[in-house]
């Protein structure tokens, strides 16, 4: 009896996973679609799928978004197309163990926040390193868009 138990979980856990994977590709897609010349560049200067530079510019969009205040922040997304699909784009932060369960990051605010980028792209099939390429490619386009102010604000928040 407590066999089937577990297998009845196992199975709404694989199919919760399935879910997700599908939304964070319909997310990824749509990230895309809304920033195309910021995910264009992104992939070139990564070697990485548009899908993948969408996901890494949303986890390091969030990195910004955490680490600032909201009127700052707002100035940043002003200067990005598609700053909630991209956002959206990003994978699901989680850390092991009961952290995850509780939703609780053991390596909270400031301190987590390029390590927690740093997972999302090893979610996303790129390599961590790589979050250090994608930086400047943001803050790059986040000036030419937004202005030096704001280029200079998402560079602060990314350090």
């Amino acid at each position: 009896m407590a066999g089937n138990r577990y297998l009845g979980l196992a199975c709404v856990l694989l199919l919760a996973f399935a879910v997700s994977a599908d939304a964070q590709t319909e997310a990824a897609t749509a990230a895309v679609k809304a920033s195309p010349a910021l995910v264009g560049e992104l992939s070139k200067q990564m070697g990485a799928t548009p899908e993948q530079s969408a996901g890494a510019a949303g986890a390091l969009f969030g990195v910004a978004k955490s680490r600032l205040k909201d009127d700052e922040f707002s100035q940043i997304a002003g200067a990005v197309p598609g700053m909630d699909s991209l956002l959206k784009a990003a994978p699901a932060a989680s850390s092991g163990g009961l952290a995850a369960i509780g939703g609780i990051s053991p390596l909270g605010g400031s301190a987590g926040g390029l390590a927690t980028a740093a997972q999302a792209f090893s979610k996303l099939g790129l390599k961590p390193e790589m979050v250090s390429k994608a930086i400047p490619v943001l803050t790059s386009f986040v000036t030419k868009s937004g202005g030096a102010n704001v280029g200079n604000l998402l560079a602060g928040a990314l350090k």
